[in-house]
């Protein structure tokens, strides 16, 4: 590959990225602060004194945050003693060498946008980490439980189909095997609007049933590469009667509430369908991007629906929890997801999770950050084949499942992006529109 375009960042007043961090992280970081402050008497109830005064470090760590973001002041290095500490401070000595080069500082406005926001959901992390005995206190999980109790209604329904589905499952001809893969497979695709990082924190929930409205949302589906996945998935089938005794898919997951749901019912399906005999979730190790899946998310989501007065939810909550029990569903977590390293990076920064991802026959790579991190946030032109942006990253046949969300996007026919921009100018950042983006050999 030639020279490779410059990565996004917010240096630029009016596009996307200056948005996000003149706006939107500054309010996300309000939030956290408001939700340490709702909790100052569980702190103290829990911890005594130690908690209150914890609870109060916390709130200045992410107050100075705050103000150094909005005086763009050099970005500092971690000072807590979590696994990646090592690694996130050389990250930045490399930041600073490239852009040393070119008399440029290393600031919260001036340096490649995806890092600067991986950078401060790390400092949120280090405020936390910092603040023991509450270190271990999610600040954005009342904003993810919010999103799933929300969207109550949108979850019976999915339950109740999944549930209809699995009766009926055996008597599907191939063609209405397919059929449902792809329904479900845009469900999956349109849950990911329910991004809290988009919204500032804000309530993003799935309010009414998702099935009624996918014909209506086709046309938003710009790169549609489902045909590859059924067909990765129905080859492996067909032969894994002969010769192959697994068919291995994997989610990397994005965010939990009500599309963490739709990636369930989606793997539950993959099952049943013997399209997968193994699913494996990956999640983030830590706090993330407000809404992004962690264990203790899934578990509470499991515990939800155990409790739900609903037959549907109650099986699926059951059924799900002994898929994890008996590792026909296996959740791993990495710390490379949460590195603000392209993915392209991975062989050589994590040569153990690239390996992991080796083994696998499909990877759903779900939402925008993930899909930034593929493409490396780069000012690529519309029409760069998704292949070529990945440089280098192809560890097993995957695909990104994503609502446009940031202003990146390759793999458009000519004419195509200028086309949506011409009808519709904010296209890539409000959610409106999808992509089933494929890259590997069917």
């Amino acid at each position: 590959m030639d020279v490779l375009p410059p990565q996004m960042s917010a240096k630029d007043e009016g596009c996307f990225a200056y948005f996000t961090m003149k706006n939107r992280i500054p309010q996300i970081l309000t939030k956290v602060i408001n939700a340490l402050n709702q909790h100052k008497n569980e702190f103290f109830e829990k911890h005594g004194e130690a908690g209150t005064e914890a609870e109060n470090k916390a709130v200045s760590l992410i107050s100075k945050i705050r103000n150094e973001l909005q005086a763009d002041e050099p970005l500092l290095p971690l000072t807590d003693n979590w696994v990646d500490t090592d690694i996130w401070n050389k990250y930045l000595e490399y930041q600073h060498s490239l852009l040393n080069e070119n008399n440029k500082k290393i600031s919260w406005f001036h340096s490649p946008w995806l890092y600067v926001e991986c950078y401060m959901y790390r400092r949120v992390h280090e405020a936390l980490m910092l603040s023991s005995p509450i270190s271990d206190f999610d600040v954005f999980k009342e904003s993810k439980d919010q999103n799933f109790l929300e969207s109550q209604e949108a979850i019976m329904s999915l339950c109740n189909y999944l549930e209809e589905l699995n009766r009926r499952i055996k008597n599907l001809d191939e063609h209405q095997l397919k059929d449902e893969f792809f329904k479900l497979l845009q469900i999956s695709l349109w849950g990911n609007k329910c991004d809290l990082s988009l919204s500032g924190g804000q309530s993003s929930s799935q309010m009414s049933s998702p099935l009624t409205a996918l014909e209506d949302l086709k046309p938003f589906i710009l790169v549609n590469n489902m045909d590859n996945l059924w067909s990765v998935l129905i080859n492996r089938k067909k032969m894994s009667q002969e010769k192959f005794p697994s068919i291995r898919v994997d989610f990397v997951l994005d965010n939990a509430g009500f599309e963490l749901v739709t990636d369930l019912v989606m793997a539950d399906f993959l099952l049943t369908s013997k399209l997968a005999t193994e699913i494996h979730f990956h999640g983030k190790s830590i706090p993330w991007y407000v809404s992004d899946t962690n264990k203790n998310d899934i578990n509470w989501v499991l515990e939800e629906l155990k409790a739900a007065n609903t037959k549907c939810m109650f099986e699926c909550g059951v059924n799900w929890e002994l898929y994890f029990k008996k590792h026909t569903w296996i959740y791993q977590d990495h710390m490379f997801w949460t590195l603000p390293h392209e993915y392209c990076t991975m062989a050589q920064v994590a040569p153990d999770l690239y390996a992991e991802l080796q083994k696998s026959n499909l990877i759903l790579f779900k939402g925008d950050l993930n899909y930034r991190k593929l493409v490396a946030d780069r000012k690529w032109e519309f029409t760069v084949p998704f292949h070529q942006a990945l440089n280098g990253f192809h560890p097993a046949p995957l695909c990104s499942i994503r609502t446009v969300k940031a202003e990146v996007q390759v793999g458009l026919a000519p004419g195509q992006g200028e086309q949506v921009t011409v009808s519709d100018p904010n296209w890539m950042t409000t959610g409106k529109y999808g992509i089933f983006q494929f890259d590997g050999s069917v």
